[in-house]
């Protein structure tokens, strides 16, 4: 039986879209693209989040041997971005299809008006039966603002738009229980979203022409399921896999999701970056936030210290006693309130419940 998803976020690793030389394997592309084709037929939305700017730049220009790794990723993402959307573009409109590009910054992310604004471009381009090709501007983000790869930009777009799954194509037909060259290895069909622990198994070692390994993957993967979307890690290069997937007929390991969060709490789950405060709460409010089966506020009363200078609206973000992170929320109220009220019983919380999330590894 098919699996019931509607709308798909197609994530496509540099990996997939590369020769061993580097340079675009451009009928792994097609193949790709005639898959998407097939699944919007079958009236599916569909994403894609593709890599490949720098390889399809690597194709056009040779990059002097002088030049520093900024300059040369600047320079292949920038011709290559025009390269790599041209392709796309023909190999649709073989299909009758028209596809547009979505280049994006973490800096995109920052807020919830900006947040809601791309949104809506995604939602116009679907009800308009354009398929988005979304892909971070390495042009711009070349500092410590880029994500961490598109491994992540897919989980956040994913989240964004409410997806039914996640689809990441990599080098790999998933993730395996010890080394992938180890022949006694196996693929791990599923992973519940309370597992934790992937370093004790996964290897770390990155792939060639990426930038993320699988470690990075596996806590992204497990932190879009806890949202209620299901995600898949299969092997790109494998024939129909996209359509085998859907209907179950190729070797993947399935992320199971959790129970559905609301579309403000699926903001706020990747908002930490820009938190404009931190609450170190003590152990008896971690132990009430981490209890399963309630919902817990984050009250005063909890609270051992506050730091940083934050309005209500604002991200802040949570650690307990030894400072290790516990989670993210929106202030109810400001610093200085929260610093009166630091400690004291019966006072309103400084984090309610509805716009409070928690580290799936605490649950």
């Amino acid at each position: 039986m098919p699996l019931p998803y509607h709308r798909i976020i197609v994530k496509i690793g540099s990996n997939v879209l590369t020769q061993e030389n580097g340079m675009p394997d451009l009928a792994r592309m097609q193949h790709l693209v005639h898959q998407i084709a097939s699944l919007k037929q079958q009236g599916k939305e569909v994403i894609v989040v593709s890599s490949g700017a720098v390889a399809s730049g690597r194709s056009l220009i040779s990059v002097s041997e002088k030049a520093d790794a900024v300059s040369s990723r600047q320079l292949l993402a920038s011709i290559g971005q025009v390269k790599l959307i041209n392709t796309y573009s023909e190999l649709f409109q073989q299909h009758q299809l028209l596809c547009a590009q979505v280049l994006v910054t973490k800096e995109d992310f920052r807020d919830r008006g900006h947040y809601l604004n791309m949104q809506n471009c995604f939602r116009v381009l679907l009800q308009n039966n354009v398929i988005p090709i979304v892909n971070e501007n390495d042009v711009i983000s070349v500092t410590e603002l880029m994500f961490t790869d598109n491994d992540e930009l897919a989980g956040l777009i994913a989240s964004m738009l409410n997806a039914d799954a996640l689809l990441i194509l990599s080098n790999v037909n998933g993730i395996y229980n010890g080394d992938p060259k180890d022949p006694a290895s196996e693929v791990i069909r599923e992973i519940d979203a309370s597992t934790t622990g992937f370093s004790s198994f996964v290897t770390t070692q990155r792939s060639q022409f990426g930038r993320g390994g699988m470690i990075t993957k596996c806590h992204m993967a497990q932190k879009v399921a806890q949202l209620g979307i299901a995600v898949h890690i299969a092997n790109g290069k494998t024939e129909n896999v996209l359509l085998d997937l859907l209907e179950e007929n190729v070797l993947n390991t399935r992320f199971r999701p959790d129970k559905t969060a609301s579309g403000k709490k699926k903001w706020i789950a990747h908002s930490g970056t820009y938190a404009k405060g931190v609450v170190q709460v003590n152990a008896g409010a971690k132990a009430a936030l981490s209890s399963t089966g309630k919902a817990v506020s984050l009250l005063p009363v909890g609270i051992l210290q506050i730091s940083g200078d934050f309005k209500k609206g604002d991200i802040l973000k949570l650690v307990d006693e030894q400072e290790k992170p516990l989670g993210v929320g929106i202030a109810e109220y400001g610093s200085d309130k929260a610093q009166e009220r630091l400690g004291q019983k019966n006072q309103k919380p400084l984090v309610h419940y509805d716009y409070l999330f928690l580290n799936p590894e605490l649950n």
